[in-house]
């Protein structure tokens, strides 16, 4: 969408990025963020929208960039602020320009989704060797470091090895951030089981500043980029309920759809009843989780 005062730099399957126009008066170096009502799953972008879902994004991933302010700085500027475009506020985040590393960072303390199929084909995840005997939905015995190289648009983020890591942003660059992801995992999922919920897995995305130092960039433990899972009635050895889009998955799977993920065909849209419960997930997640309401929210 065009927006006063700003050039659209580019989109992904759910964020639009914007940079202040040169003749707007706006601070250089800085970068907008506007999450879109956009879902995406299984690499592509759904056709149906689910409401309030970029503001949800937004307001999550403000809560935790505050709470992780002591552990890792992040790349937000602000997020209710005059030079952000009243039609965005509330899902546009004003942010620091960043050097992205090219590794998506994932922490995993229970397997499920790609990490179970790569423990199944292997017996470990990216080359971490597991105990046998794993199932799905299993704690594991301690939260593992599980890079992915970015993936274009459309395409599947695909596992890979931490020397794979090391050859691409140096041996000491990766142990910086597996620690710093391992570390954000540990904080982030004993707060979220403090409020009933189990955050199974997420992933991070780190640049670096002027001064080379690590910052957090992008979402941060949203329910795109995390899988949360009630705590209450956690059983290993079934697909546990969630409060992220494993919803929309499944439903996309199902014989409902009418489907079929091998095919060349794009997903179906959604019928109301699955964005309206996935849109009440997505608010759950928030509320629960960081103990505010929605409705307070910018």
């Amino acid at each position: 969408m065009p927006l006063n005062g700003f050039d659209h730099v580019t989109s992904g399957k759910v964020r639009d990025i914007y940079r202040p126009a040169p003749d707007s008066g706006s601070d250089d170096g800085l970068l907008l963020f506007v999450a879109s009502d956009r879902i995406s799953a299984y690499d592509h972008v759904l056709p149906t929208p689910i409401p309030d879902k970029g503001r949800v994004l937004t307001a999550m991933s403000m809560f935790w960039f505050e709470l992780l302010a002591d552990l890792v700085p992040s790349h937000v500027v602000a997020v209710d602020d005059a030079r952000i475009p009243e039609q965005v506020r509330g899902r546009a985040m004003l942010v620091r320009r960043l050097d992205m590393v090219p590794v998506e960072c994932v922490a995993r303390g229970y397997l499920t989704g790609s990490g179970l199929a790569d423990y199944t084909a292997t017996g470990g995840v990216c080359g971490i060797p597991l105990p046998a005997g794993l199932v799905e939905a299993s704690q594991l015995p301690e939260p593992i470091f599980t890079p992915a190289a970015k993936a274009e648009l459309g395409a599947h983020d695909e596992n890979i090895d931490f020397a794979q890591v090391a050859a691409t942003v140096g041996a000491e660059r990766a142990d910086e951030l597996r620690e710093l992801t391992l570390r954000i995992y540990r904080l982030a999922a004993e707060h979220a089981r403090s409020r009933g919920v189990i955050l199974a897995d997420t992933k991070f995305e780190f640049g670096t500043d002027g001064d080379g130092r690590l910052v957090l960039g992008d979402e941060v433990l949203t329910p795109d980029s995390s899988r949360y899972w009630p705590a209450d009635g956690y059983a290993p050895g079934r697909a546990q309920p969630s409060f992220d889009k494993q919803y929309v998955r499944d439903w996309l799977t199902s014989p409902a759809s009418g489907w079929d993920r091998a095919a060349d065909a794009p997903p179906p849209p959604l019928p109301d009843d699955v964005v309206a419960a996935t849109r009440d997930r997505y608010i759950s997640a928030y509320e629960l989780v960081s103990g505010r309401r929605f409705a307070d929210w910018i």
